[in-house]
């Protein structure tokens, strides 16, 4: 699996266990969707990922949006 994927995954991923955490425990888990949402957002317009950056640290295979 690609960077690319990964991180898609991983945003997925975080967006809704932070909202099932704000349905079960508190709504400010809902904090940790707008950060992802927001990374998601600057990374789009500057090609920075701070989680493609440590994938690629450890040797995940390159794909087409993060290098």
């Amino acid at each position: 699996m690609s960077i690319d994927r990964l991180v898609l995954a991983f945003a997925g991923s975080m967006v809704l266990v932070s909202l099932l955490l704000a349905y079960l425990h508190s709504g400010y888990w809902l904090w940790l969707t707008a950060f992802v949402g927001a990374n998601l957002l600057q990374s789009a317009f500057t090609g920075f990922c701070p989680l493609a950056k440590l994938l690629k640290r450890f040797g995940a295979p390159t794909g087409q949006a993060f290098g």
